[in-house]
């Protein structure tokens, strides 16, 4: 490609936030008809970069130019007007409007929208690239990838030829991800320039043509994806060498820890978030929860640590003697007073795991505040586990004293479940333990699960990447729509038979129908 002028070129690109150096003198290009896979370890630098090239950022030195000529991008609109949109990881779309009317929100026009015919453009860009996706349908009846594929269409009704998808596969199904790499493949062949943020490192090797890597804020090379290996990947990403495997220790006499009857969950809007769900978790083995996002691993990990209210069911804690304790109807301190214990690091992490204001050694105090004899709390032994987080999880922090918001989120990541696990709990229940971490610190999340498990605690993973689940789970229990669709072997499951799991709720029905 060096004969071929680049869509984008981006110089020298340096971007402080105080004394932190996000990127330091980057220098990044994109080629028409390619897709450019960004990767580096959280906290390196690459959402920052292209943060700049969408607009939501400028940087502090260095310049942007596209096709040839260099501009400056001070907002999102300077960006579109380039042809530049970016999909975010979260998505921005008004539940309440369809599709059609959220991809031309924003927009001016002279006189009223033609709804008809954005409906009929909206059909020939989805025809063009194979999009699935209903123009006038709601967007809170849609699923995520249905969701993601209105934030794609919409930057391309707008005219973006170079398109920013930041982890644009966390919480697809396999059969979602495919769909979404078959329509990225047909973009390249029109002619558009594609990057894709991950940390999926097998993806990578499916749909990029070539491979960008950041370590530290700094552009370390990149590399055309046919010349390389994840082995190769990942030493770029890291700076040495890291061995990608996940273990599995054997089960050793697993007894019934927690046994969950016929749970059911009803939220304040009235919708049953979990349906008749029962289950047990078992010690000395990590049982998987796999499901879409929003069927109910939420509710479900929060009514067994008492923070959920439960319509009906039971969730009792089975002791080493044998004897039970229910939980429903008892909050977190309460079930800590009857001797349960029980950590849990919620899907919601500065909402409901950390406090953002606070720092690293007070958000550990969070766990042992009343554990002291005095009115004045102890402070030495939650900065000595602070200290021990930050030097076995190589949190990237500036120091004990600093606010956990001002981490970047794979790093409060790392806080929440080392502050958990040091709490020695005879049951862990983890959601989403290593969204949005980079590879080598997932697989550090990965063997901390794994040393529990062999402590005999129940540990329960739930998981969004699939190959994951069926590597490190001994169990797995896929939701579908709140239901229980099916109790799985790790061993032996097929990440395409739960991926179908996930998305086709078994019909009750059929075994009526035999009576």
């Amino acid at each position: 490609m060096d004969n071929i002028q680049p869509a984008v070129k981006m110089c020298g690109i340096t971007k402080r936030f105080g004394t932190v150096v996000a990127n330091d003198n980057c220098t990044l290009e994109l080629y028409r008809g390619e897709i450019l896979a960004l990767l580096g370890e959280n906290g390196s630098g690459k959402t920052t970069l292209m943060n700049m090239l969408a607009g939501i950022y400028y940087p502090d030195e260095g310049q942007i130019f596209v096709d040839g000529k260099e501009h400056s991008i001070r907002s999102p609109k300077d960006a579109l007007d380039l042809g530049i949109g970016m999909i975010h990881q979260h998505f921005k779309l008004v539940d309440v409007l369809t599709a059609a009317e959220n991809i031309v929100l924003g927009l001016h026009e002279p006189g009223r929208f033609d709804m008809k015919a954005v409906s009929a453009k909206v059909r020939a860009i989805c025809d063009q690239y194979g999009f699935d996706v209903d123009p006038d349908m709601k967007i809170y009846d849609m699923s995520v990838s249905q969701k993601q594929t209105v934030e794609i269409v919409k930057v391309l009704y707008r005219g973006a030829n170079i398109l920013i998808l930041d982890e644009p596969t966390a919480v697809l199904t396999p059969q979602e991800t495919d769909t979404l790499f078959n329509v990225l493949r047909n973009m390249r062949r029109s002619g558009k320039a594609i990057v894709i943020i991950t940390h999926k490192l097998h993806e990578v090797l499916d749909v990029s043509d070539r491979v960008a890597v950041l370590r530290k804020g700094v552009f370390v090379g990149s590399v055309r994806t046919q010349d390389t290996s994840i082995g190769e990947m990942t030493n770029m990403m890291v700076g040495h060498a890291v061995t990608l495997n996940i273990d599995r220790p054997a089960v050793k006499d697993p007894k019934s820890r927690i046994e969950v009857k016929d749970l059911t969950v009803i939220s304040e809007d009235g919708i049953k978030k979990l349906d008749d769900v029962s289950f047990d978790i078992r010690t000395g083995e990590i049982l998987g929860i796999a499901g879409i996002s929003g069927c109910g691993q939420k509710e479900l990990l929060e009514a067994i640590a008492g923070l959920q209210p439960v319509e009906s069911g039971s969730v009792e804690y089975i002791t080493d003697d044998g004897s039970r304790e229910q939980l429903l109807g008892r909050n977190p301190l309460d079930i800590a007073q009857l001797g349960v214990s029980l950590s849990f690091v919620p899907e919601d992490r500065l909402g409901m795991g950390l406090v953002g204001s606070m720092d690293l050694t007070d958000n550990m105090m969070l766990r042992s505040f009343r554990n002291g004899h005095s009115i004045f709390a102890d402070r030495k032994a939650p900065k000595q586990l602070a200290e021990r987080v930050v030097d076995k999880l190589n949190v990237n922090t500036p120091g004990l004293s600093t606010p956990v918001r001002k981490l970047s989120g794979g790093n409060v990541q790392k806080v929440l479940v080392g502050r958990e696990i040091a709490a020695a709990p005879t049951v862990l229940l983890t959601a989403y333990a290593v969204r949005g971490l980079d590879i080598n610190s997932s697989y550090m999340i990965y063997d901390l699960l794994n040393r529990q498990k062999e402590k005999g605690v129940a540990v329960v993973y739930v998981g969004e990447d699939l190959d994951v689940l069926v590597e490190l789970c001994d169990r797995i229990m896929v939701l579908c729509a709140g239901h229980m669709n099916g109790m799985v072997d790790g061993r032996s499951a097929s990440k395409n038979d739960i991926g179908l799991m996930m998305t086709r709720l078994a019909k009750k029905e059929e075994k009526t129908d035999e009576h």
